[in-house]
């Protein structure tokens, strides 16, 4: 891939891409005619100080600013800590300190996540021009299905952590909460498909990356939230038509998601490993196909018991346990092909390493995640010992993953380098930025 390729790529992705000189902002001098940048440690130039009206906007700096480059990708964050929250649930081998680092993890995810929405109402309510901005961009508009997965980790997290202690409403809640995520998700994953392929530009293969998994997983983590709703619902028939929906979820969105990692490996055939910048996406795989696999494995379990219950094939009194045993079957078939892309995911960081810190990295955390959850799930249907260890191990590196993740981030929010969105560039000028430039230019030599 040639460097005119990498640019193509990295600039449309605000996710991945780090910006070099994020917090020194440029300003134009005049000089012989000519038009050169200077900047200065302290990010003012010389020449800014001397004609105020080449000085930034203001929404070049402070609050506006952060809120402006505020990109869903910032949503990633809370799919990271949702998870392990969740893992500190799921590790088989029990004990009092893992069960209150998931309540510290639940609050805090809970925090970020509210935070974040408010930040993005806030976005495209002061600035409504960006919201078609973001969803013109091909890359940007990808992001938005963190947003659903975000919330229902929450969900899930509520469902361990809430309903044995807070009763019948806290599971309403949860019910309800699991219905607007499956709204929200499915619109995700239905709109961004629809505009991808209406897209009046062409896709060129090279640029197809694996982020265009992320609006299909919203659907999968959607599905697999359902089954652990099911499983709680007092009444059996409203856990049956959970069952069925989620089942129905599963099937519009998992064999969605292959079909794009068959496009996904051919882009590596053919143009071989994504730049260092966005090698990290080379994890995402790792979501659908370790979500997918707990999904219809956990549904399985359920309809081995909610079937019963509710006469559901009455015909047919075995078919809870047929149900359960496919599932374990394609749960199986699925975690094997995540080993594939886990071995893939591997080797790629191994060949690409050094690579620069960014958003992009939140990749490592919730795709091995799930993958991790999957593992501890077949420890505990089948039951086994190896998956249970395992499951474990990758818990472990996770939850490790999210401590240097977490601390890169903070680093990077402190001094502005993550608040970066590339689409911000097609946003049409306004006017006072119109007659500062004017002004600039009447002002010149």
């Amino acid at each position: 891939m040639d460097d005119s390729e990498l640019e193509i790529i990295v600039s449309h992705n605000p996710s991945l891409a780090v910006p070099t000189a994020q917090h020194l902002p440029v300003h134009r001098q005049r000089s012989n005619g000519q038009v050169k940048p200077t900047s200065t440690p302290s990010g003012e130039s010389e020449t800014a100080s001397l004609n105020p009206s080449l000085k930034p906007t203001k929404y070049d700096i402070g609050w506006r600013r952060v809120i402006r480059n505020f990109s869903p990708s910032w949503f990633s964050v809370t799919m990271g800590t949702g998870i392990v929250s969740l893992l500190f649930i799921a590790i088989p081998f029990k004990a009092n300190w893992l069960y209150w680092l998931s309540v510290i993890f639940f609050c805090l995810n809970a925090a970020l996540f509210f935070s974040a929405l408010s930040i993005s109402i806030l976005r495209y309510g002061l600035y409504p021009e960006i919201w078609s901005v973001m969803i013109a961009d091909s890359t940007n508009s990808l992001f938005l299905g963190t947003i659903p997965m975000g919330f229902a980790t929450l969900v899930e997290a509520w469902i361990f952590l809430c309903i044995p202690y807070w009763g019948p409403w806290a599971v309403t809640f949860a019910w309800v909460c699991w219905m607007i995520d499956c709204v929200v998700a499915l619109t995700v994953t239905i709109s961004l498909t629809v505009l991808l392929i209406s897209a009046s530009h062409q896709q060129a293969l090279h640029r197809i990356t694996a982020a265009q998994l992320l609006p299909i997983a919203a659907t999968i983590v959607a599905a697999g939230t359902g089954a652990k709703i099911a499983k709680v619902l007092p009444d059996p028939e409203n856990a049956l038509g959970t069952i069925i929906v989620s089942y129905v979820m599963w099937g519009m969105s998992t064999p969605l998601a292959m079909t794009v990692l068959v496009m996904y490996y051919t882009r590596l055939a053919l143009h071989k490993l994504p730049p260092r910048e966005i090698v990290v996406s080379s994890f995402l795989p790792l979501g659908p196909l370790g979500m997918g696999g707990y999904t219809v494995l956990y549904l399985g379990s359920v309809s081995h018991i909610v079937f019963p219950q509710t006469h559901f094939f009455h015909d047919l009194p075995i078919a809870g346990d047929v149900f359960y045993i496919l599932g374990v079957f394609i749960a199986l078939i699925m975690w094997g092909f995540g080993l594939t892309w886990l071995c893939f995911a591997l080797a790629s960081i191994y060949k690409s390493r050094p690579f620069p810190f960014n958003m992009g990295w939140w990749g490592f955390t919730f795709p091995l995640g799930v993958f991790a959850v999957s593992t501890i799930e077949f420890g505990v249907q089948m039951p086994s010992l190896f998956f249970k260890v395992l499951g474990t191990i990758f818990s472990v590196a996770v939850i490790l993953l999210w401590c240097v993740v977490a601390t890169g981030t903070i680093r990077g929010a402190w001094d502005g380098k993550l608040f970066h969105a590339p689409c911000l560039a097609n946003l049409p000028k306004k006017e006072e930025e119109k007659e500062e430039q004017d002004s600039g230019e009447r002002e010149g030599p």
